[in-house]
């Protein structure tokens, strides 16, 4: 294995880091995966914070969102490269950059709660997850830069991590754990809203949502251009769940790939199961 990660570190990540925040908030925004990974150094001192502050913990786990990101170096060969030294500076000090999925991800939540968008940047710096109001959730654990690559290829690892050097091997083995997980976990925190974005499996998870929670139900409701993306919708008791393939990006960087992300979270507040229901036909 690269002599950067521990192997026993790296376990306890896939096993049980779930993100940021805390269970207990209002909103869940749940996304694909972890993003970075790209380079070792990365994957490692995740991990390692992980390690040292969670190693007891027998629950999934959601992080405090800036104190581990003052705890991983901040690594651009690019003109900012000398600019942050760690992640936190890059996201949350005085020179920070706003994020731009962070920055409808916010929008989204104060759409949701009938207020209007902030200073996006200066939210994202004071108030973003490390509020309460919203918990940052990722479905797959591995720090992973995009879609088309999968970093993990290159390590060397023992025959019970073996998975981890294919990607679709490595979601396959984890899904059933993680999708089970999630939803005891909703089962027992009872979020008014699990937003899950950026999903390619969507069939699976919603066959996984209502084969143990056999009450749910989802209807579709279709895309409208620059408003809101194709999305599903159920409730389980008061939980809203949403899920959508889009991501809270724009494709390319081009506008037209958008949507309007506080119109979307203010639409969906709307939603009762039977608004639901007459909207998907």
């Amino acid at each position: 294995m690269d002599t950067l990660i521990s192997e026993h570190n790296l376990q306890l990540w896939i096993d049980k880091f779930f993100g940021y925040g805390t269970w207990g908030a209002n909103i869940w925004l749940v996304g694909y995966e972890e993003g970075g990974g790209d380079l070792p150094e990365e994957v490692a001192e995740k991990t390692n914070y992980f390690a040292v502050h969670h190693q007891q913990s027998e629950q999934p786990v959601l992080c405090d969102l800036q104190d581990l990101y003052r705890n991983v170096g901040y690594r651009d060969e690019g003109p900012k490269g000398k600019s942050f030294e760690t992640l936190f500076e890059y996201r949350f000090g005085k020179d920070a950059l706003l994020n731009g999925a962070w920055k409808n991800l916010i929008a989204f939540t104060h759409g949701y709660n009938h207020h209007e968008v902030p200073d996006l940047l200066n939210y994202q710096k004071t108030s973003f997850i490390d509020s309460g109001d919203a918990a940052m959730v990722r479905f797959y654990p591995l720090p992973s830069p995009h879609s088309h690559a999968w970093y993990y290829r290159w390590l060397v690892v023992s025959k019970p991590l073996s998975y981890i050097r294919d990607r679709e091997q490595y979601e396959q083995h984890v899904f059933p754990n993680r999708m089970s997980s999630i939803i005891r976990q909703i089962k027992k925190h009872r979020p008014g809203l699990v937003l899950m974005y950026g999903m390619t499996n969507v069939q699976k998870i919603k066959d996984s949502f209502e084969q143990e929670l056999k009450s749910i139900k989802f209807r579709m409701v279709k895309a409208v251009k620059l408003q809101i993306p194709q999305h599903h919708a159920a409730w389980f008791g008061e939980t809203q769940v949403i899920i959508t393939t889009q991501l809270p990006t724009l494709r390319h960087n081009r506008v037209e790939t958008g949507f309007d992300w506080h119109y979307f979270g203010d639409l969906v507040s709307s939603y009762v199961p039977e608004a639901a229901a007459k909207r998907s036909k």
